[in-house]
């Protein structure tokens, strides 16, 4: 017997068509490199999306087909992740920042055949169309003399068109992760699990939006399903707010002009807002609430953002889960609980949404599962309807048979369920057979104030294996010495966990996204040597 409620699929027009009819003269603002401004709003970006969908089909793109997108954070682009969709193809969004070989297979590798893409990146695109071999429309988001431009290609249509239709499990979206070995690994995402990771990343113990958010997401669109912004700001009909320039003093600008309340970004994000505070002597923008994920969020700076009232969620995830899995919220007793208290529960990655499970194996005998008492540490393995089953192409699942997915993160679950990671698996450092947790060692550095950023890498040892190294940039105009630093370790960390060396550099390497690039550390420091 089937149920008696209207059987409606989950796909992503449903919510820009929501948007538009029930929020649609809620702004979306892009701010240009030059400093300009376009505006639009949700119904603006619904009829440039139908436009988009027959300006597709005139060139024959169907269902299934893949549409590119190689571009920074703008309304045009929110077009097109509505546009591509909606004629029921699947919108592949391309990180500019990877390396031209990255570049080369995972266009050939998705088979794209449309790429729209910024004018800063026409140098990119010359590079590679002669090795791009599927691609056979481009078109310019800017005015280009090199292509079609984006407005000139969407307004020779009228808008008088309707969303394709299908199945919620048809596939929607499309990113690569880039990996540190072999190819990048495309997620391919569904209708479905976007829709639901939507449901969930809009609830008040997740990203707490509806319509009086005005949000900043630094973020890029091209990574990580753009921690699901566009889908749920169309949900609650928020206000967008995207800068083409992510320098500090350029955000603040922006967010004091258009009253944004609400900035998502990785870690080094706020590290250079708040840098940037002292260096000016400028108050705290009017930001009421704060998301921060991609990486361990150090506890000195969510104390120091919760003393100016500031609302912090942090977030774990990765593509591969849409990506938001987990959130730190506020327990039961959070108003019993001291400032201090308060910001060590949201300096943790927080516990599972409704939707996805979390559990911790041996690093050894990935057969055990961990106790969940907060101090075991193990690999961290997800599942839920919006995790990744099978890598784009793969020939067998990357999820086990109970549907288990190895995140390649190194973390401890506590008993009420909190996730607390402590590496990635590739970053843990194995010392005389015992593990030492990176983080740790990086957040308790990052607690000095003379300290701006800390990474913590393990260098060959003669006797031990592996030991640690702390390589730190000083803030400007600030001193402190290998010595006192390992002092204040000594306060936080067990003993021979301290490093043997403290290393002073002007800047340390990020990824594309923002991450610190431990990869590229432990390439810098390859020929360090350590002896005794």
């Amino acid at each position: 017997m089937l149920g008696a409620m209207q059987d409606w699929e989950l796909r992503a027009s449903l919510l820009i068509h929501h948007a538009a009819r029930e929020h649609g003269t809620r702004e979306i603002v892009p701010s240009w490199n030059d400093g300009s401004e376009t505006r639009t709003d949700w119904a603006g970006i619904r009829h440039d999306a139908l436009k988009m969908v027959q300006a597709l089909q005139r060139l024959g793109i169907e269902k299934g087909d893949r549409v590119a997108t190689l571009a920074m954070n703008h309304g045009r682009h929110l077009v097109a992740w509505y546009g591509a969709t909606g004629v029921g193809g699947i919108l592949h969004t391309i990180n500019p920042r990877l390396f031209d070989d990255q570049l080369e297979y995972i266009a050939n590798h998705a088979e794209d055949r449309v790429l729209i893409y910024d004018a800063a990146f026409q140098p990119i695109v010359d590079r590679m169309k002669p090795r791009w071999k599927t691609i056979e429309h481009y078109i310019c988001f800017d005015a280009n003399v090199h292509a079609q431009a984006f407005e000139d290609w969407i307004g020779a249509e009228d808008g008088d068109a309707a969303w394709v239709q299908g199945s919620e499990r048809d596939p929607c979206m499309l990113c690569y992760t880039s990996g540190t070995t072999g190819h990048p690994k495309g997620v391919l995402f569904e209708h479905r699990s976007n829709m639901l990771h939507t449901y969930a990343a809009i609830m008040p113990q997740c990203l707490d939006l509806d319509a009086r958010a005005t949000v900043l997401p630094v973020v890029p669109m091209f990574h990580a399903n753009n921690w699901g912004f566009p889908w749920a700001a169309a949900a609650v009909g928020a206000k967008l707010v995207y800068s083409a320039n992510n320098a500090a003093p350029v955000l603040c600008e922006l967010i004091r002009k258009e009253e944004v309340n609400y900035l998502a970004g990785v870690p080094t994000v706020w590290l250079s807002l708040l840098q940037h505070l002292d260096e000016t002597g400028q108050d705290m923008p009017p930001i009421t609430r704060a998301l921060t994920g991609g990486s361990a969020m150090p506890k000195a700076i969510v104390e120091r953002l919760m003393r100016h009232g500031i609302r912090v969620a942090h977030a774990w995830g990765m593509t591969e889960t849409s990506p938001i899995a987990t959130i730190a919220f506020e327990p039961e007793n959070w108003d019993s609980l001291s400032l201090d208290e308060q910001a060590a529960i949201k300096a943790k990655q927080g516990k599972a949404l409704f939707g996805v499970e979390l559990r911790t194996v041996d690093l050894d005998d990935p057969a055990k599962v961990l106790p969940r008492d907060g101090k075991s540490a193990g690999s961290l393995q997800v599942r839920g309807p919006w995790t990744i089953k099978r890598y784009f192409k793969a020939k067998k699942d990357t999820a086990d048979a109970e549907q288990w997915f190895d995140t390649g993160d190194v973390a401890m679950l506590h008993p009420d369920g909190t996730l607390q990671l402590t590496d990635r698996t590739k970053d843990v450092i194995k010392s005389g057979g015992e593990w030492i947790s990176s983080v740790e060692l990086e957040n308790a550095a990052v607690a000095h104030p003379a300290v701006a950023e800390a990474a913590a890498i393990g260098i060959q040892h003669p006797k031990w294996d592996e030991r640690p190294i702390l390589v730190v940039v000083k803030r400007p105009g600030m001193e402190v010495t290998g010595e006192e630093l390992r002092g204040l370790l000594a306060e936080k960390v067990a003993k021979w966990w301290l490093p043997d060396a403290v290393e002073f550099v002007d800047e340390i390497p990020h990824t594309g996204t923002g991450k610190i690039s431990k990869k590229d550390l432990r390439e810098r420091f390859r020929d360090y040597k350590l002896t005794g």
